[in-house]
């Protein structure tokens, strides 16, 4: 992906840059700015569908952790940083002028055509490098399925790909209905 015509950038550089970009949702990879493309209804729709449901499961456990849907980094590597579609985190709340929240327990991607073999390689390799996340969701609007990647014994463990029932996402203690991830 890097070209030795342009240098790399940090992370810290593409957040400043980023603040100043009047429209466009970007991620960085390697040092390089990626546009992410536009968004089908559908698409919008189950991301909105996942952050209520992780908000509304967060309140019924009575947990200190927040939901947020798109818009805030995780920071992978120093040159690498990735906009998931929705991601919880426990503790004190991140401060409302952050861009990045640091420490993501569940990080949550909606499968795109552009974006499967992304949100299946590196993204889900990347996500798992973090010592703080627990689960990594990968929603297929189409199927209407989620696969489930859990961290267990310290390592990433096969995913289970539900279409019903419930999602136990453990730590933090939330549960989650699939159909409510697909409702509309």
């Amino acid at each position: 992906m890097k070209t030795a015509s342009k240098p790399a950038i940090t992370v810290d550089e593409f957040l400043a840059w980023s603040e100043g970009q009047e429209r466009g949702r970007f991620e960085l990879f390697a040092g390089e700015i990626v546009m992410q493309q536009s968004e089908r209804i559908a698409h919008v729709s189950v991301k909105g569908n996942i952050y209520v449901a992780l908000r509304n499961a967060i309140a019924q456990a009575g947990l200190k952790c927040s939901a947020l849907m798109d818009g805030a980094t995780v920071r992978i590597e120093d040159d690498t940083a990735f906009e998931p579609g929705a991601l919880v985190y426990c503790g004190e709340r991140v401060p409302g002028s952050s861009l990045e929240v640091p420490n993501p327990v569940t990080v949550v991607e909606v499968l795109s055509a552009s974006s499967a073999a992304q949100d299946m390689g590196y993204k889900r390799r990347g996500y798992f490098s973090l010592p703080s996340v627990q689960h990594y969701l990968v929603a297929d609007s189409e199927r209407r399925l989620v696969l489930h990647y859990a961290r267990g014994d310290g390592h990433e463990q096969l995913p289970r790909i539900l279409s019903e029932g419930s999602l136990t996402l453990d730590p933090p203690g939330l549960e989650l209905k699939v159909s409510e991830l697909f409702s509309g």
